[in-house]
């Protein structure tokens, strides 16, 4: 079987996908993504002494308003009217920095995966915008999708064998 490209017509034309036929079931898609720093930049936004704030509060927040303009920012895609958008913030010693999981749920015709992206996306985004001053080389990175439930397709998750 061979994978169709579903916002391609058949002339190679991109359209928006009509999904009035689709059934209605509860969606839900959770992706990841983290932002890599120094150590010290680290301690600094735990610390919560970064000059321009509250760097996880802010970040939250973001990612929460991206979910919901997502249908503005990436070309065709539906505007959704989500029931849960959840960005949870958190440090890594380890890493160092920070880890971003965004989980966002509807009752529809169409999938959340790019809703929970761009969450997790722009949220990493403004944790870089508010601690550059401290930690130009931080690293946004292994920004991806880690499963989605509901609609035609089934679940998936990344932890599935043999899947990307």
């Amino acid at each position: 079987m061979t994978a169709k490209l579903t916002h391609l017509d058949e002339t190679g034309a991109a359209h928006m996908v009509d999904v009035g036929g689709k059934a209605q079931t509860e969606r839900v898609a959770i992706a990841e993504g983290s932002v890599k720093m120094r150590p010290e930049t680290l301690e600094l936004i735990k610390s919560g002494n970064a000059a321009k704030g509250d760097v996880i509060g802010t970040a939250r927040i973001a990612g929460i308003m991206a979910a919901k303009k997502t249908h503005e920012l990436i070309p065709l895609c539906h505007p959704l009217l989500l029931s849960k958008i959840s960005v949870e913030i958190e440090a890594d010693e380890a890493l160092p920095g920070l880890n971003v999981v965004a989980t966002v749920k509807l009752t529809g015709k169409t999938g959340v995966e790019m809703e929970a992206l761009t969450a997790v996306s722009v949220a990493c985004l403004t944790i870089y915008d508010m601690a550059k001053s401290a930690d130009k080389g931080m690293i946004i990175q292994d920004i991806r999708l880690l499963q989605k439930s509901g609609g035609k397709s089934g679940d998936w998750s990344a932890s599935t064998p043999g899947e990307h």
